[in-house]
């Protein structure tokens, strides 16, 4: 027999990191309603299509199956940035942060057996031991083990403070056993935790979603989703405006003007649109060269001009959702000084699924042409690009990147996008000074003082010019006027919850 649950409490939890909160109509409540609307079911235009076959490994697609409701974690993410409780109910530190205890709350998969310790302990090692490691756990050595039915005891080796904060990461999410094969693939088709079961999948263009009656939040108010997968921006606002969709994520700017005001809706996020350059082949190895392209960008005429107001230019890495940052940034150190392109050729990639990013790379060629490259853009899809993106096989890359997605801790994205071993690092800077830095911010387990090596690292990575912040951004999603309940997020994580409906 399990041991009786304990109430539900606050675990160990960090302080607030962001400050903020979910935009309209955020009711996750509980509710035995069937849906309203003519099949009770929610139509949704999402726009980056699936690159893994889904799996929560799949960069991408874990962020997809979180955002529709089908998937989960031990903790999950409030609308302040802090750990809250999901699949468990509380937690504790133990041995000075070097291992965590949590306690599960009574739950079951979507294939109808029980979440129990042993189940989410194999689904943890399952993550830990992915190739490559998923980004909120790049650099730990992640341990899992059951203690008893209920509580799973987790390690991380050394000392790990935002352990917590690691587990919303949607990439550790907790599947049943049925779903790991011996392949190392994760099949998420009825498998997971989430209010919706993910039931049918159509290569990479659609999927079919019910609901999962006995989840433990309650039933859905919607009976199921079905998800298109719309990389086209211009066509997200069209279905949306004729009806096809009840929900369309992020709308492209250009639309907004088209449509009725009632159905957009914004919110400020902790997204980039950067430039980032690659320091370990082509031109930019050249500090200087590097240096001259940040030079040439004039940020406010991509806020302006491509993203109409709907974005602000980059202070840095961090931007004005992050409220803690402004008063804590220093000026960038270590600059080199620019030197002239001389024509030089460079290759710019970006991605169409969200439209703006191939406006403001046709605004960035013009001025970086203007200040003496030769530029030659290349657009492609994000399921087309990321491959080669990953594979150092362009000079640079314009990239819309929420800087808390991947744990809501600013020294973690530090250390995913600009350390040697980064994961997620699209300018392949490799600098062990810059890595002692980001190091020395991890080990921080007061916030203040976390921040505070976090803007000194972000100067540090700023001075060598591998990244080029643009514009901080706000997202611009389509909802229909009957649409209740959807969960605009700063974070990017939830989308649909049990309270939406139409």
């Amino acid at each position: 027999m399990r041991s009786p649950r304990r109430r539900l409490t606050a675990g160990l939890l960090l302080a607030p990191l962001l400050s903020g909160c979910f935009a309209a109509n955020h009711d996750d409540s509980a509710s035995d309603s069937s849906g309203s609307g003519e099949d009770g079911r929610l139509r949704v235009a999402l726009a980056f299509q699936p690159t893994e076959n889904y799996s929560p490994y799949g960069g991408q697609d874990s962020f997809t199956l979180s955002r529709l409701g089908v998937s989960e974690g031990l903790t999950r993410l409030d609308a302040n940035g802090t750990a809250v409780p999901a699949l468990a109910e509380s937690w504790s530190s133990e041995q000075n942060g070097r291992s965590w205890l949590f306690t599960l709350r009574d739950a079951k998969f979507q294939d109808g057996t029980e979440v129990t310790a042993k189940a989410v302990a194999s689904a943890l090692t399952h993550a830990a031991g992915a190739d490559p490691a998923p980004p909120a756990i790049s650099g730990v050595k992640l341990t899992a083990e059951a203690v008893g039915d209920d509580r799973v005891k987790v390690g991380t080796g050394e000392a790990d403070p935002v352990l917590p904060l690691r587990l919303t990461n949607p990439s550790l999410a907790v599947f049943s056993p049925k779903a790991y094969g011996k392949d190392g693939r994760v099949d998420p088709v009825g498998t997971a935790t989430g209010p919706f079961e993910l039931t049918k999948t159509t290569g990479d263009t659609a999927a079919t979603l019910h609901r999962h009656d006995d989840y433990w939040g309650g039933r859905a108010q919607a009976f199921g989703i079905d998800v298109k997968f719309v990389s086209d921006g211009t066509a997200r606002a069209n279905a949306l405006r004729t009806g096809d969709v009840d929900i369309a994520e992020a709308l492209p700017v250009g639309q907004v003007a088209s449509l009725d005001k009632d159905t957009v809706h914004e919110i400020n996020t902790a997204r980039n649109t950067s430039l980032y350059l690659n320091t370990r082949a082509g031109i930019f190895q050249d500090a200087g060269l590097r240096a001259a392209a940040r030079a040439a960008i004039d940020t406010s005429a991509v806020a302006e001009g491509v993203y109409e107001g709907f974005a602000e230019p980059a202070q840095g890495i961090y931007g004005p959702a992050l409220t803690w940052a402004a008063g804590k940034r220093i000026e960038p150190t270590g600059r080199a000084k620019a030197s002239d392109p001389k024509g030089k050729s460079i290759t710019i990639a970006t991605y169409n699924d969200r439209p703006e990013l191939a406006e403001t790379a046709q605004v960035l060629q013009q001025q970086l042409e203007k200040a003496g490259f030769t530029v030659k853009l290349e657009v492609r899809t994000y399921a087309r690009l990321e491959t080669d993106l990953l594979a150092k096989k362009f000079d640079a890359a314009v990239v819309s990147r929420n800087m808390m997605l991947d744990t809501s801790d600013p020294a973690t994205v530090l250390a995913s996008d600009f350390t040697c071993d980064g994961s997620y690092n699209l300018s392949f800077l490799c600098d062990k000074d810059i890595d002692n830095l980001v190091a020395d911010a991890q080990a921080e387990s007061d916030s203040a003082k976390r921040q505070d090596a976090v803007m000194k690292a972000e100067a540090a990575v700023l001075g060598t010019d591998a990244v080029v912040p643009l514009v901080h951004l706000k997202i611009v999603t389509g909802l229909g006027t009957s649409v209740k309940g959807a969960l605009l997020d700063p974070y990017e994580r939830q989308f649909v919850g049990t309270g939406t409906r139409r």
